[in-house]
């Protein structure tokens, strides 16, 4: 009796505050509840109006929506919302489509080259490529694993290359001549022995190498190896907070196989930001050979006017505005003296003056250098 009591009090209080709009929100409520026992349906009962006077209740998927949370989105992709905003971890990579382009003829590139080094059937795939912050990839890194720590010399920055264990054991086991159809032995918890990681580092040099020339197209960069690891904190190339692009690929060999991981932070593929944008090679490859061919003949047929100087000096205004017919100039040039040959400006070459038949004429007697241009002007 009491909790009747203590519920019509709170019903009273509810109908002072809203007044006339109690019917409005308990039909707005009702619209929420599934329909049963005689009562209106869901499609049958209106939504609050604005013009009611009275507050809208949100039902917990519009909150849910406000909000982000999604139970069937927990892959990062398509967040919206307040979480969003919360996890700023994810950058995208979209605004460096031709990535995608480098990193699809590395892939080519490393199936043939590993193919010859292990003579053995190599696949290579590309699983994804993503963008995230570089601390939060050295958190993920499986461990055990060797990461090899690299220099792009044209870039002046380095990057990253992740060998799990399970491409390890499986390079080792087909460098050494294991059989095929076996799985490769692997021994946990211990490090690494000389022997693995140089038929790795080979490995890793090889991958490198397939980089340069898969960045060859847009410019040339040399990837150095600067050392190995096998702890993470050791191959810090960057903030923690500093966003990086990751590439996973995987290498099969057909039952053996692994993967590994390429990371470059953003920092080293700024300096080739512009390049990176293009969506297409064709700027710098598609060139008209019929208007370059054009273009050179009618250079080469252009007219252009040409000058012989005996001498230069210099005398003051008022004597040249005073000048009459008949007045001399005297000039340092004599009979042995060379003269220049000048288009416009600039100078050409040196000769000895002279005549043929009727005409005034040059000899020239040196090539047209930049040695000669240079040697000329200092003196």
């Amino acid at each position: 009796m009491a909790t009747e009591a203590k519920d019509e009090e709170l019903a009273a209080s509810w109908d002072a505050s809203v007044g006339g709009g109690q019917a409005a929100a308990d039909d707005a409520w009702d619209a929420t509840q599934p329909s049963g026992n005689g009562g209106p349906s869901a499609a049958a009962q209106p939504i609050v109006q604005e013009s009611t006077g009275t507050e809208r209740i949100l039902n917990q998927d519009e909150i849910d929506s406000i909000l982000g949370f999604f139970t069937e989105d927990q892959s990062g992709e398509g967040k919206s919302g307040i979480r969003s905003l919360i996890n700023s971890t994810v950058v995208s990579y979209e605004r460096l489509p031709m990535l995608e382009v480098v990193f699809d003829r590395l892939v080519r590139l490393m199936t043939t080259s590993l193919r010859n080094f292990t003579s053995d059937n190599v696949e290579v795939s590309l699983d994804s490529i993503q963008s995230l912050r570089f601390g939060d990839y050295l958190n993920s890194i499986p461990l055990p694993a060797i990461l090899a720590v690299f220099k792009a010399k044209q870039l002046d920055n380095y990057g990253l290359l992740t060998v799990d264990s399970n491409l390890i054991y499986s390079i080792v086991d087909v460098l050494l001549g294991g059989r095929r159809g076996t799985i490769a032995m692997r021994v946990e918890g211990r490090p690494y022995t000389t022997i693995e990681r140089v038929l790795v580092t080979r490995l890793i040099e090889i991958i490198l190498q397939d980089c340069r020339k898969a960045f060859d197209p847009l410019t040339v960069v040399d990837f150095e190896l600067d050392r190995t690891e096998t702890n993470p904190r050791f191959a810090a190339i960057a903030q923690h907070a500093n966003a990086a692009i990751l590439v996973k690929l995987r290498i099969d060999m057909e039952d053996r196989g692994g993967r590994c991981e390429l990371l470059l932070p953003y920092a080293t593929l700024e300096p080739i930001r512009k390049l990176l944008l293009q969506n297409f090679m064709g700027e710098k490859f598609g060139r008209d050979n019929i208007w370059e061919g054009h273009l050179a003949t009618e250079m080469w047929s252009a007219p252009t006017t040409l000058r012989v100087v005996l001498d230069d000096f210099e005398q003051p205004l008022g004597k040249m505005i005073n000048l009459q017919v008949g007045d001399t100039l005297m000039m340092n040039a004599t009979p042995q003296s060379k003269a220049h040959l000048m288009c416009g400006d600039i100078y050409l070459t040196t000769g000895q003056v002279g005549r043929i038949g009727q005409k005034v004429a040059m000899r020239v007697e040196q090539p047209i250098t930049q040695a000669t241009k240079k040697k000329v002007m200092e003196a």
